[in-house]
């Protein structure tokens, strides 16, 4: 299991020495799937917080993230998740989405951070300082805390639309375009939690399940 050291802190302590004190790592999970919401997640974590396994969320098993996720609810100073679901995002698109969902996270933490720590290249509606990070999720333990948080948060959403439309097999993929889900897809037309607005889910639509001309 990977194990934090020094170098996932090197953000967090160059923020310290700036005079910051409460230092949010952000980032979500599910701009790419065809199905589902898009959800962030906001991390303070105590100064020198050691998270032994904590890493970018893509690199762990189901079971690791699983452990984690628990760590961090024990460990983090604050935290908070934003949930932004397919209506907004066939909206106002994924981008605009996940950047809301991002700002409902960090709305939802019990007190205001000085800093934000973003993972990625966009910036979001905020009155204080905030630096964005690529591979922020590599590269701080915050914002790798957040990582974790938004993705298991989602799956298990996604477990739970399983249970409502077990025929796509979200418990398997979560929403994402694997061929098991797009041949679900178009064997079944889309459900209601499906992004219209997505190529792979556009197609089907007011046209009868397998039969898609073009």
């Amino acid at each position: 299991m990977p194990c934090n050291g020094s170098t996932m802190l090197q953000f967090e302590e160059r923020a310290r020495h700036r005079g910051f004190r409460h230092i949010a790592g952000i980032d979500e999970a599910g701009r790419g799937p065809l199905a589902g919401p898009v959800v962030a997640a906001a991390v303070i974590l105590p100064e020198g917080a050691i998270l032994p396994g904590v890493d970018d969320s893509k690199k762990l098993s189901a079971r690791q993230r699983d452990s984690c996720f628990e760590a961090i609810h024990q460990s983090a100073a604050a935290f908070g998740i934003g949930i932004v679901d397919v209506d907004v995002i066939d909206s106002i698109n994924i981008l605009q989405a996940a950047r809301l969902a991002m700002r409902r996270a960090v709305g939802q933490l019990p007190q205001a951070p000085d800093l934000l720590l973003i993972d990625g290249n966009q910036r979001i509606e905020f009155p204080g300082e905030q630096w964005t990070i690529v591979k922020g999720d590599q590269l701080s333990l915050s914002v790798a805390a957040a990582s974790i948080l938004a993705k298991v948060t989602r799956d298990r959403l996604m477990d739970g639309y399983h249970q409502r439309y077990p025929q796509y097999g979200f418990d398997r993929h979560k929403g994402y375009g694997t061929r098991l889900h797009r041949d679900r897809i178009r064997d079944h037309g889309p459900c209601p939690i499906h992004r219209r607005t997505f190529r792979g889910v556009r197609e089907f639509i007011g046209n009868p399940a397998g039969n898609v001309s073009g």
